[in-house]
């Protein structure tokens, strides 16, 4: 990149911010490395199929002194739906940096077994946290957590968007995975309340309203 084409400089003195330094909308200046996450989930009788891919990219390099593709790794589960617990796990290394990297490949059958729900993500880094797994496939396994629930609103979604009937999903997902899974859905917090006073997803509104909204409306 050009001294001509860098993002302005911060004032002397003054910390760097964001907005001065990140690139234009319309720059083409390349990146000094990407890095993609790629995560799909599908519905399969009870179960959802869900798949992370995280791919390394060194957007600039001629891949004469070196690769242009770094990692590229991935990590999927089956999920049982009814009680979100891992039944089945595979890792597969594509691109990577050493011979021996896939070695620990097969150590990630110890997510099965696992429940989405309670305790996720510390199971996940107790098992493959550090020089115990590989940093970036304890990544995709910790991240493939929340697209399990997102992936369960999504099916109600689909359902409704069908014109069937969501409520098998809604019974056997219910807000109580939702718990604690963010500042929103807090226990007691804004979405169980929201959840209260009769509020539902619909097609009408996105976002949803607020929870002062909802409230006027249900002592209306």
């Amino acid at each position: 990149m050009s001294e001509s084409s860098a993002p302005e400089s911060a004032a002397a003195g003054s910390p760097p911010t964001l907005a001065a330094l990140r690139p234009s909308a319309d720059s083409a200046e390349l990146p000094v490395h990407r890095r993609t996450i790629d995560m799909q989930s599908f519905e399969r009788e009870g179960h959802l199929v869900v798949i992370g891919i995280l791919h390394d990219q060194r957007p600039w390099a001629s891949g004469e002194f070196g690769p242009d593709s770094v990692h590229r790794m991935e990590l999927g589960i089956v999920v049982r739906r009814s009680d979100l617990v891992i039944v089945d796990a595979e890792a597969v290394m594509h691109t990577f940096p050493h011979a021996e990297c896939p070695t620990i490949e097969g150590s990630f059958s110890d997510l099965i077994g696992l429940s989405i729900s309670r305790g996720y993500t510390n199971a996940v880094q107790q098992r493959f946290g550090r020089e115990r797994g590989c940093s970036h496939l304890e990544f995709l396994a910790r991240s493939l957590g929340p697209v399990v629930i997102q992936s369960l609103t999504s099916m109600a979604a689909q359902r409704r968007e069908n014109g069937g009937d969501e409520s098998g999903v809604l019974a056997e997902s219910g807000v109580q995975w939702l718990t604690n899974t963010c500042h929103l859905w807090a226990e007691g917090g804004i979405g169980q309340q929201k959840v209260a006073l009769g509020w539902r997803p619909t097609k009408e509104t996105y976002p949803a309203p607020s929870l002062v909204e909802i409230r006027r409306k249900a002592q209306q």
